[in-house]
């Protein structure tokens, strides 16, 4: 029910590591965040007080357990920012973020040398309907998330509910009127747009980003844009 979905690539990946030229389509205004690097994290506050913590894939920690389970270092990081949010209201309230540094992944010497943790905010779900989304089983509950079930905060709301939390957005970078078109073209566009990362955590950082997000105002449209896609996408063209 709380796991986050996929977000598509925006140029649709092709055979053996290639990207095709059929992009995500947006319309209107596109804004652009930094794609950090590290591990993607739950915090599900419930109408009751309690609270979930959670890795993209699994559960990991719930309020009052005495054992949590230690994967990616989410639960030390995020158990005390959680006990100190605000209850959720008849709703289950997920907040999504990344956090990074650490040992937490290889990139994670692209945001530090010492080691350090931080997270970043980059979505809220708010999710409703609570008793009849407990009667489906797995299945049923996969396919409504699937097919856009959850309902998002727009970029206005997620704005203010950072600022309520406390919690710091993944850096905006601009918003522009329309995406780039071609691989090439967007390659170049990425270069320029994220030189290197806006979240290093100390001094001896390598500094480079991962890539950027891509939503509408309205997050209608998201796509991913990895540096990592189109240089290998580059590197199998210059190799035929």
């Amino acid at each position: 029910m709380t796991k986050y979905p996929s977000i598509s690539t925006y140029h649709y990946l092709g055979d053996k590591g290639t990207l095709l030229e059929e992009t995500v389509k947006f319309d209107g205004e596109v804004i652009l965040t930094e794609k950090v690097d590290g591990t993607n994290s739950r915090i599900i506050l419930l109408p009751d007080g309690n609270f979930v913590l959670g890795s993209r894939e699994e559960l990991l920690f719930a309020k009052g357990d005495l054992i949590g389970n230690p994967a990616l270092g989410i639960v030390d990081a995020l158990k005390g920012v959680a006990d100190s949010l605000p209850q959720a209201q008849n709703s289950i309230t997920v907040a999504y973020l990344e956090l990074y540094g650490g040992k937490i992944s290889a990139a994670s010497k692209q945001y530090t040398a010492q080691q350090n943790v931080n997270w970043r905010l980059f979505d809220i779900a708010v999710i409703t309907d609570i008793e009849i989304l407990f009667t489906k089983v797995v299945q049923q509950l996969a396919a409504w998330r699937d097919n856009g079930g959850q309902v998002f905060l727009n970029e206005e709301e997620l704005k203010l509910a950072a600022i309520d939390y406390g919690f710091e957005l993944t850096p905006r970078i601009t918003t522009i009127p329309a995406m780039p078109v071609s691989i090439q073209e967007t390659h170049e566009f990425l270069k320029k747009i994220i030189p290197k990362t806006n979240v290093a955590l100390d001094e001896g950082a390598k500094g480079r980003a991962e890539g950027i997000v891509a939503r509408t105002i309205s997050r209608s449209a998201i796509a991913k844009l990895r540096f990592e896609d189109y240089e290998r996408h580059a590197a199998k063209c210059r190799s035929q």
